[in-house]
C-alpha cells in the first residue's frame, strides 16, 4: 500500500481528499493536516511514500514546507493540490521538486488518474532491470511524458492532449465504456474517440472485449484496468 498524508487547510477539503484517496486501489489514508506544522510533525512521527500538500496554509506556505521536506532529507514525494494557479507558483513547485500539480476544483477521476500514473511509475522504478531504466520510464520520472506506445512522438494527426483526455474518461468511469459513450463524455467525434482507443489499446494501457445484444451488432467496451498490481 501507498501511505498518503493529505495537507489542507480547510478540514472539510481535506475529508474529501481523504475520502477520494482512500477510493483508489493500492492507496491508504495515514493521516490527514491542516498547518504546515501539523504535517511537519505527522512525517517525522509516521513517514508516509505521499503527500497532496495544499499551497494556502495558514502558518506558512506549501512550497516552503515542500523546501523544507527536501532540506531535511525527507524523501517523500509531493502532489501539490492547490487553488493556486499562477505561473510563478507552478514553476517553483516543479523546480522544488513536486511530482504532480492539481489545480482546485478537480474531479475525483482527475485525481485518481494522477495517482494512478504515481503508483505504476513506482512499480516501473521498483521493477527496473539491473541495466536501468528505460528512457520512457526516466522521461516520466522528469516530468516529460512520452506518448502512449513508448514512442518519441505519437502518429501523424494524433494528440498527447486528446490521448490523455480519452484516458481520463475510462479512468473515471465506473463500467466498461463504449466508443460512441468515450465520444460523448470527452466531447469528441466517435470516429475521434475510436482512433484514440485503438491507439491506447495498441499501447497496451486499454483493454477492450466484445459484448454481444439480443439484436444487432456486438458492441466493442473498453476499460482502463489500472496500474501493474
Amino acid at each position: 500500500m501507498i501511505e498518503v498524508l493529505v495537507v489542507d487547510d480547510d478540514p472539510n477539503v481535506a475529508r474529501i481528499n481523504a475520502a477520494y484517496v482512500a477510493k483508489v486501489d493500492g492507496f491508504h489514508v495515514a493521516g490527514t493536516a491542516h498547518s504546515a506544522a501539523e504535517a511537519l510533525l505527522f512525517l517525522r512521527e509516521h513517514p508516509v511514500d505521499l503527500v497532496l500538500l495544499d499551497h494556502y496554509l495558514p502558518d506558512e506556505s506549501g512550497l516552503a514546507l515542500l523546501r523544507r521536506l527536501h532540506g531535511l532529507g525527507m524523501e517523500t514525494e509531493v502532489i501539490m493540490v492547490t487553488a493556486a494557479r499562477d505561473a510563478a507558483t507552478v514553476r517553483a513547485a516543479q523546480r522544488h521538486g513536486a511530482l504532480q500539480y492539481v489545480v482546485k476544483p478537480f474531479t475525483f477521476a482527475h485525481l485518481r488518474g494522477k495517482l494512478d500514473s504515481y503508483a505504476a511509475l513506482r512499480h516501473e522504478l521498483s521493477t527496473a532491470p539491473r541495466s536501468g531504466a528505460t528512457q520512457e520510464t526516466v522521461d516520466r520520472v522528469f516530468g516529460s511524458p512520452t506518448p502512449p506506445g513508448g514512442t518519441e512522438t505519437l502518429p501523424k494527426g494524433h494528440s498527447v492532449l486528446t490521448a490523455d483526455l480519452v484516458g481520463e474518461v475510462l479512468r473515471g468511469a465506473a463500467a466498461p465504456l463504449s466508443a460512441q459513450e468515450v465520444a460523448d463524455r470527452a466531447g469528441l467525434s466517435r470516429q475521434t474517440a475510436q482512433r484514440y482507443l485503438k491507439l491506447l489499446e495498441g499501447a497496451g494501457l486499454v483493454r477492450r472485449r466484445l459484448k454481444h445484444g439480443e439484436t444487432g451488432r456486438p458492441v466493442h467496451l473498453y476499460h482502463w484496468p489500472g496500474p501493474p498490481k
